[in-house]
């Protein structure tokens, strides 16, 4: 045998110690240069001493293989040492042999050349912690009644939101793992320890466990007991039981570095204070391999981190007669216990998880290293892996299912209460977590409803997003946070400042500002990864508690956040919408504030298309795609479609190719035989799904910069409002008229001055459509060709729709004829913008074409009726109380201009009694909107 192998069998034996690296240096050396050795002097007389060693050796080397012959047989599960009567000698032999090495025992020396090496049983080396005190008790009656409404209130939320079980309930769950057979689990055990005197009791309930560990790991970093505790660990002899130590504190995280060294199924970490009964091991293993804890950490006791205040705060978790201050479970000082499963923000003293999940506490730089890796660890795993923490329950009457069977002792915490210093360090570190997405119980049997999260990466994005979220902050019934990406990217006072908020806001315990400290897990790396990771976690948490309506961050973006802050939005259950503002497009927008919250989420479910109709006016064209390209967009896609008659000319054609649209797709469509207008307006655009609208141009038409923001407003405001109902609303209008044109005489109209009394700029709704911009709604536009379908003829004057007074009934080769006859006959009506001067978003030039200066045209066109001035400013500043009115304020006009109601349109409409299927005087069409098909008739 060679000398390491008879060293390391004296040292399993208990033949040898080796308190000190010096001792066993010397060991080593004299194994080395008598038994197996190097001799530098071949004179040298071995001593007689030295030779009775070696005799030894040999003798107990044959002695070694005679046990582990025994050892290996009749110890194997297959041998019943009970029933084997023919070897009783051996059975004897094996009995006493399995005795030796499963009893900690040990000789009390060895006396060999004058070299002493000293060997003690556990019995004379354990020392054990004196507990000459009482558990504390409460008498006071306040705090117990909080406690205890606190612990039912989150037991109640529990058990009805995910389920609680008892302890017998738990067991009775199916387990990947198992006491027996081939699914037993691989537990490490570690003990961290650096003065109390609780090492024995720890290591006896581990050797008694009903589910045998794997290895146990004593640590020992910095302790001034290193050498006692180290003195204990042998005496137990244990091959699994190993001591590690270091004279270098590496305080509460160093038990976890040494964790990710295990290659065992679980880790079960312990404090000092921790006295774990028999039945632990085996309980934590099969609640570990359900399903439903598989991904969590398991513990004994836990904290529930504090509620917040009437005053909208977050108090101290140290702070007293206060419910809001949180729980420490179990609580036997106010007689709290835990008999179901509870989950906790985090766990103290005991930590029980799988292995893999341990790597999760260093994805971030902890808050501290001198304290609180028991938050971060639940932090950590909650925030990058779903994964909870949960204080298992205990049997009252059985210590043995209890992680702390000696709970006086983890009740007496020597550094999180005692010092206020600590205390300030951890409510600092939790407040932290808490506005980087971690969801403790508060958030979650509270969860909050905001309109809007902003988020700035940079200082500079701050900036610019600054008027929009203070817009949001001072509208009334409205409520915004910010986030900050922090650390050198954008550091949360910098941000406060340009804000004009008090830097104090950066660590108040309240929401208003939060900051991610990214460089807390990208630090200096040049990767993209560590960034979206940090961004979409962060996001991901405080969208899931702030529940958000909108996420808004301005468009230019880097583009891996972007990345995350799209996924992060993805994950709301409340359909969060993330908003990409182009910078100058912010101060424009400051309406999106006055939006109810419940429209807010639709912001991004609308996709209008601009459609221009175009045959043979290249100037026109161009004058009309220059102001459609100068338009405020707020990053949507916007499709562009050019629709041609057969004749169209040279010039347009290469304009039509050559143009370069930056908002979305174009698509050029050219006609092979002539249609004429009425065809190129009513096949220009086809809905393709309920949120598709179409913007009807044609090419002499100029719209302003607002455009696309008056549109986007009026549909989140009177079409996107669940709590709007208006269905009579089947387009909104760029322009303003300034004739009645239905009337023979088209006198002059001027909305301004008739609305004077109810508010000079209120937009109103009108029956008659316009075609000089105006955007259609898609289910009325399926519901129009349906109706040209039944109506229209080569001779237009065929149409039996005539409305009393209208000069439309006279109009041929005319789209709009047809639609004015439909929104007549069923009540429809567009929406209108009304400002000084008929300023509007969309003006007609009047210019030569299938209408105006056509030859058979008698209708003279004087372009001041028709051309009006667009608008060049914030539109928003003008409307009544500066915002959109309710629906139900809009004033309704019939197509000749004469106030009525909504109900008064539809029984003019019914009157008539002209449709494509007859109903009678009080009834209306009713139209399947997928197909636009008359149904039926329908009373209104």
């Amino acid at each position: 045998m060679q000398t390491t192998q008879i060293h390391t069998t004296l040292r399993r034996m208990g033949l040898i110690r080796t308190p000190s690296m010096r001792s066993g240096d010397l060991l080593e050396g004299m194994l080395n240069d008598y038994v197996g050795g190097k001799p530098n002097n071949s004179k040298m007389r071995v001593p007689k001493s030295s030779a009775r060693l070696v005799a030894g050796l040999t003798l107990l080397q044959f002695a070694f293989a005679m046990y582990a012959t025994f050892l290996l047989y009749y110890m194997s599960p297959s041998v019943d040492l009970r029933t084997k009567p023919d070897f009783s000698w051996a059975t004897r032999i094996a009995h006493q042999w399995k005795h030796f090495i499963t009893q900690p025992h040990g000789l009390s020396s060895i006396q060999e050349n004058g070299l002493v090496i000293n060997s003690f049983s556990p019995q004379e080396v354990c020392e054990h912690e004196k507990i000459d005190f009482s558990q504390k008790k409460s008498n006071d009656e306040l705090m117990i009644r909080l406690k205890t409404e606190l612990y039912n209130e989150v037991l109640a939320f529990q058990q009805k939101s995910f389920g609680t079980e008892t302890l017998p309930e738990l067991m009775k769950m199916k387990s990947r793992w198992s006491t027996r057979g081939p699914n037993v689990p691989k537990i490490t055990v570690i003990l961290n320890h650096f003065k109390r005197k609780t090492l024995c009791a720890q290591l006896n309930s581990l050797l008694n466990q009903t589910l045998p560990f794997h290895h146990v790991w004593v640590l020992s970093f910095g302790s001034p007991n290193e050498l006692s505790l180290k003195r204990i660990v042998d005496s137990y002899n244990h091959s699994r039981i190993s001591f590690i130590s270091s004279s270098y504190d590496f305080k509460y995280y160093g038990r976890f570095q040494m964790a990710l060294q295990t290659e065992a199924d679980f880790v079960y970490i312990l404090d000092d204070d921790m006295i774990p009964g028999t039945k632990m091991l085996e309980i934590l293993a099969h609640v570990g391999g359900t399903d439903k804890y598989r991904n969590s950490v398991l513990g004994s006791i836990g904290r529930i981190l504090p509620f917040r205040q009437k005053d909208f705060t977050f108090p101290s978790y140290r702070k007293f007669r206060s419910k809001e201050a949180g729980l420490y479970l179990p609580d036997p000082a106010y007689d709290i216990t835990v008999e179901r499963i509870v989950q906790v923000d985090f766990l103290s003293s005991s930590w029980f998880l799988s292995a893999d999940l341990v790597k999760t506490l260093f994805i971030e730089t902890p808050f501290t290293f001198m304290t609180g890796e028991d938050l971060h660890l639940s932090y950590q795993l909650q925030k990058y892996r779903n994964a909870g923490s949960f204080v298992l329950p205990v049997d009252p009457n059985d210590k043995e299912t209890w992680g702390d069977s000696e709970h006086r002792l983890a009740y007496v915490s020597e550094t999180t209460v005692i010092f206020k210093d600590i205390v300030q360090v951890r409510d600092d570190q939790w407040w932290k977590s808490l506005t980087t997405g971690y969801i403790t119980q508060w958030a979650a049997m509270y969860p909050q409803k905001i309109d809007a999260l902003f988020y700035a990466h940079s200082l500079s994005e701050v900036k610019a997003l600054a008027p929009l979220l203070e817009k949001f902050r001072t509208t009334p019934g409205r409520k915004a946070y910010i986030v900050v990406s922090g650390g050198h990217y954008c550091p949360c006072e910098q941000a406060a400042i340009a804000l004009k908020w008090p830097r104090i806001v950066c660590k108040e315990r309240r929401f208003k500002i939060f900051d991610l400290e990214i460089g807390a897990i990208s630090g200096v790396s040049k990767s993209d990864v560590p960034i979206v990771q940090a961004v979409y976690s962060s996001m991901r948490g405080l969208v899931k508690m702030h529940n958000p309506s909108l996420i808004i961050t301005v468009n230019d973006i880097d583009a891996s956040v972007k990345s995350a802050l799209k996924m992060a939005a993805e994950t709301s259950v409340n359909q969060t919408a993330l908003v990409l503002l182009p910078r100058p497009s912010i101060p424009k927008v400051l309406w999106m504030a006055d939006l109810r919250p419940a429209a807010l989420p639709n912001w991004n479910r609308m996709r209008i298309s601009v459609n221009i109709i175009t045959q043979n006016r290249a100037t026109s064209l161009h004058r009309l795609l220059t102001s459609l390209k100068n338009a405020f967009y707020l990053s949507d896609e916007v499709p562009l479609s050019f629709n041609m008659d057969s004749k169209v000319d040279e010039a347009t054609l290469k304009m039509v190719g050559s143009f370069q649209w930056p908002h979305g797709p174009k698509t050029i469509r050219r006609r092979i035989i002539q249609g004429g207008l009425i065809r190129a307006v009513s096949e220009s655009w086809y809905p393709a799904s309920d949120d598709d609208f179409g913007l009807l141009l044609e090419d002499d038409i100029e719209v302003s910069p607002y455009y696309y923001l008056w549109i986007k407003y009026a549909l989140l405001a009177y079409h996107y409002d669940p709590q709007v109902s208006l269905p009579e609303l089947s387009s909104i209008s760029l322009y303003t008229p300034r004739i009645v044109e239905v009337v023979k005489e088209r006198p002059k109209w001027n909305p301004t001055e008739f609305f004077k009394k109810i508010h000079p700029n209120t937009p109103y709704l009108h029956q008659l459509p316009c075609s000089w911009g105006a955007v259609f709604f898609p289910k009325h536009w399926r519901e129009f060709y349906a109706y040209m379908a039944a109506r229209f003829t080569e001779d237009a004057k065929q149409n039996p729709v005539q409305i009393p007074k209208s000069r439309t009934n006279g109009w041929q080769a005319s789209w709009k004829k047809f639609l004015i006859d439909m929104m007549y006959l069923r009540g429809y009506v567009s929406l209108y913008p009304n400002f000084p001067n008929q300023s509007s978003f969309s003006t007609n030039h009047m210019e030569p074409g299938a209408h105006i200066s056509a030859k058979d045209n008698v209708v003279k066109h004087d372009k001041t009726d028709f051309e009006v001035p667009l608008m060049k400013d914030d539109f928003s500043r003008m409307l009544p109380a500066m915002k959109m009115p309710p629906a139900s304020k809009l004033p309704v006009l019939n197509l000749f201009n004469q106030a009525v109601s909504l109900k008064g349109l539809k029984a003019a409409g019914a009157k008539l009694g002209t449709d494509v299927i007859t109903c009678n005087g009080s009834e209306l069409v009713v139209v399947d909107h997928h197909t636009g098909l008359p149904k039926n008739c329908t009373r209104f």
